[in-house]
């Protein structure tokens, strides 16, 4: 007989609360959603030629792992 789906979530869960960690709940953008692409570009040419804006971008780029990515 198969264990239920909310049983194993829970045993699952109180695995991951015994290693120290906790549930968050976090809510991003919805990349999906009609205009998103459109609303990333208007910010872009808001701030292209702001005088911090090679400090942003360097900054950012330090941040970035992309290895692996290609």
């Amino acid at each position: 007989m198969a264990i239920p789906v909310n049983e194993r979530v829970q045993k699952r869960r109180q695995i991951l609360r015994q290693a120290g960690l906790r549930p968050i709940q976090i809510w991003v953008p919805d990349t999906r959603r009609p205009g998103f692409a459109e609303e990333c570009l208007r910010q872009s040419r808001m701030l292209h030629g702001d005088s911090n804006e090679s400090d942003i971008l360097g900054w950012i780029e330090l941040g970035t792992d992309t290895e692996g990515w290609t």
